[in-house]
């Protein structure tokens, strides 16, 4: 046990400084705004969504962006009238001029729905506006702050980036949520260090599909959605093929574009984990049976040996403090009570099962089952 304390306790030591200094939450610094503002048409992918498409859309077209904006919604075979509340609410600001809502053709053979979608409304994004140099890929869930394009354009700009990417604010308002939620996205934080992403010497990249602003020449060069069809992690496997191809690309926190889908409790919250993590590992049991060592000494040890007492237990609560004083600063993000903070061992054990889960389900046929349909999941998917 004086061993596992050890461990976890320089564990923690190195992450906190040595990790691309993951734990801190900073938001973007604002850039300076550019002489001529690029036209961008944003892209939403939807599927029976009419419960969320209204407000997306109107998010959207009432954005405070100097350049020209258009949205192009691919209704994916929807059942639920998602079209017709898309284009309502479009008409509702006047701007039904701006929305184009087009009909996604029937899924073929080993694309991922998703990405479907999104092609086929960049097919009429090429079409409708050819001028238009970026491509914001946002989801039908996304409410977007009314100034967040004119700051995210402002820095791709300036830093010359072909990808930004921003991780939305989740819901956080059940307590099945305020458990998981910002834990999970300190998990994605710690695989993927944000300066990391941004750092050009670094394979590390990712993105966060809710928010990406591209350019369009970069998506052209890595071959457009085609490239992206079999990918479970489309995002972080677009961020991949951009980076590796030489682009530059950056993936911070969103200040007030936010998600408001609700996960109803722990069951929706442990498939959301499920859906993705063994992609996330390359489909790799050894990486699987690693992470499950790394969390069971690194998440675990450390409270189980401060309650079993012994020599050990000064090390081991070292430890635990060590992950709690990383953990704070995303709790303080998402506005939930730091009394989260010491209880991340649970939910890391909570997100442990969900991942040795999403290898079950791979091996069962079963990975990746999203909107009713099911494609296994693929090495290929997810950034480095």
């Amino acid at each position: 046990m004086t061993m596992l304390a050890w461990v976890a306790a320089l564990a923690w030591g190195w992450l906190l400084t040595m990790r691309g200094r993951f734990w801190r939450v900073d938001l973007p610094v604002p850039a300076t705004e550019p002489d001529q503002w690029p036209e961008v048409v944003a892209l939403i992918p939807a599927r029976d969504e009419a419960a969320s498409i209204g407000a997306v859309v109107a998010s959207l077209l009432r954005q405070d962006y100097p350049g020209r904006l258009s949205v192009v919604v691919a209704d994916d075979s929807s059942g639920d009238g998602t079209a017709e509340v898309a284009r309502a609410a479009a008409a509702g600001l006047g701007a039904g001029e701006r929305l184009t809502v087009v009909a996604a053709a029937e899924l073929p053979i080993n694309w991922r729905g998703k990405v479907w979608a999104q092609a086929a409304a960049y097919q009429s994004a090429v079409e409708r506006h050819p001028e238009a140099e970026f491509i914001l890929l946002t989801d039908a869930d996304i409410v977007h702050g009314e100034r967040e394009l004119r700051q995210v354009i402002a820095r791709a700009m300036e830093g010359g980036l072909d990808l930004a990417s921003l991780m939305v604010r989740l819901s956080v308002g059940s307590l099945a949520e305020r458990a998981v939620i910002p834990a999970f996205v300190f998990f994605f934080r710690l695989l993927y260090p944000f300066a990391w992403v941004a750092d050009i010497a670094r394979e590390t990249a990712a993105a966060a599909g809710g928010y990406m602003l591209v350019r369009r020449a970069a998506l052209d060069r890595i071959g457009g959605f085609a490239a992206l069809k079999g990918a479970l992690i489309d995002d972080c496997a677009l961020a991949g093929m951009i980076k590796s191809g030489g682009g530059r690309i950056a993936l911070d926190l969103a200040d007030e574009t936010r998600s408001i889908r609700p996960y109803a409790g722990f069951g929706e919250l442990w498939m959301m984990i499920a859906r993705s993590a063994f992609t996330q590992l390359r489909c790799s049991f050894l990486l699987l049976a690693g992470t499950v060592a790394a969390m069971a000494v690194g998440f675990l040890a450390p409270p189980l040996i401060v309650l079993i007492g012994g020599a050990a237990r000064p090390v081991a609560f070292a430890a635990w403090v060590e992950m709690t004083v990383a953990f704070a600063p995303m709790l303080v993000y998402y506005r939930v009570s730091l009394l989260w903070a010491p209880l991340l061992p649970v939910t890391a054990l909570f997100y442990l099962g969900a991942t040795v889960d999403s290898a079950r389900r791979h091996v069962m046929g079963k990975g990746g089952a999203w909107k009713g349909r099911v494609l296994p999941s693929r090495p290929m998917d997810g950034g480095a």
